[in-house]
């Protein structure tokens, strides 16, 4: 009867500890010098609800949100003002950081969609808005997997720290949100 209790004392410590590493990560380190800071924004939303912004700076722009309680996911267009998981040109929906990058060629106003996912009453985030003179263009850039651009073009860009930088961060969100479900499923 012990070995069910020591084995779930086990996954709370495990998970305590990642949490642990995950809390002290801090976030600027990812951001290069060379970019510029044009706007920090603080919010709230509630649950299955959004938020809209409106983006006019010209130029390659980073939108770099990070969820500080609950959930918010990240939804862009330059075609609607209002876009949603319905509508949108790029998306990113991690549980936790949520990072896009705005094409030069997005005309402008470009729609900022931040929705509150329901798995939350409510979240809370920050998002900063960066000027990036050095986005190289890839082909996951626009938002949309084109394949007949895709075999004309390089198949597999040359990796870079920034890429296994990248990976970490997916693997520790991904890690995080899975052992935040085991705690939630256990209590």
């Amino acid at each position: 009867m012990a070995a069910p209790y020591e084995r779930l004392l086990l996954v709370l410590l495990a998970s305590q500890g990642l949490l642990t590493a995950a809390s002290a990560y801090n976030e600027d380190d990812d951001i290069p010098e060379e970019w510029l800071l044009l706007h920090v924004v603080h919010g709230q939303i509630g649950a299955g609800n959004y938020s809209y912004l409106r983006l006019n700076h010209e130029g390659k722009i980073v939108l770099h949100m990070q969820s500080l309680q609950g959930d918010a996911d990240l939804y862009v267009s330059d075609v609607t003002l209002h876009p949603s998981f319905d509508d949108y040109e790029l998306q990113s929906v991690t549980c936790g950081r949520d990072v896009v990058y705005v094409p030069e060629h997005f005309r402008r106003p470009v729609g900022i969609g931040i929705y509150g996912h329901p798995s939350h009453r409510e979240s809370e985030f920050e998002m900063k808005v960066f000027y990036d003179p050095t986005v190289v263009h890839s082909p996951f850039s626009g938002g949309s997997y084109n394949p007949e651009e895709m075999e004309t073009s390089q198949k597999h860009p040359p990796s870079t720290e920034d890429d296994s930088q990248d990976e970490e961060s997916v693997f520790w969100t991904i890690l995080i949100g899975i052992l935040k479900l085991i705690l939630e499923i256990l209590f």
